[in-house]
């Protein structure tokens, strides 16, 4: 799977692109003056947030991929100073919705809390596409579609889900235009 798929995937899936991309490829710095500390129990949060997104099954799931301190480095290197902001408050809800800890939750109550939350997101992508930026600037996503692509970019393109999940050829050699495609085969990690 080429990183332009993988994107793509990221898009329809959010139905937003990937925030703090720019930031990502063109290499700049990390925000000056911006929340960056993510503290332990943050990073065991996200990681549960991620786990349920991309649970393990028969493959390793996100946790697994270390998708946590993933989503808590590029937000500290790729996000804007507001972006920041709205995911550490987005956080924040998340445990209050959860009535305390979002850790602290059943495997199922988090299934629906997240079901409920990206609803939510959605409905604001389509709201912010019909009615354009926000004033003075580009409007900042729901922190949910933030934590979801965060989530699955993070997986994706590490080694975990790479080499576990899809299937992956370091060197894939021969170009081979027709090949075959068998029904429950993976993607390709490999461009």
């Amino acid at each position: 799977m080429e990183r332009r798929d993988l994107l793509k995937m990221i898009v329809a899936a959010t139905g937003a692109a990937l925030v703090g991309l720019p930031a990502l490829a063109s290499g700049q710095a990390p925000v000056a003056g911006a929340k960056t500390a993510f503290s332990a129990a943050d990073i065991g949060t996200l990681d549960e947030i991620a786990e349920t997104i991309l649970p393990r099954t028969k493959t390793p799931g996100a946790k697994d991929a270390g998708a946590g301190a993933f989503m808590a480095r590029f937000v500290t290197d790729c996000y804007t100073a507001q972006q920041q902001a709205a995911f550490h408050a987005g956080l924040a809800d998340i445990d209050k919705r959860a009535g305390g800890r979002f850790v602290a939750l059943a495997p199922q109550a988090r299934t629906e809390l997240l079901r409920t939350l990206d609803a939510q997101a959605r409905k604001c992508a389509t709201e912010v596409s019909e009615t354009g930026t926000a004033e003075g600037g580009e409007a900042t996503p729901h922190y949910f579609t933030m934590i979801k692509q965060l989530a699955i970019f993070g997986f994706f393109t590490s080694k975990v889900g790479a080499t576990e999940t899809l299937q992956y050829v370091a060197v894939p050699g021969r170009y081979d235009g027709d090949l075959a495609y068998v029904p429950g085969t993976p993607a390709w990690g490999t461009s």
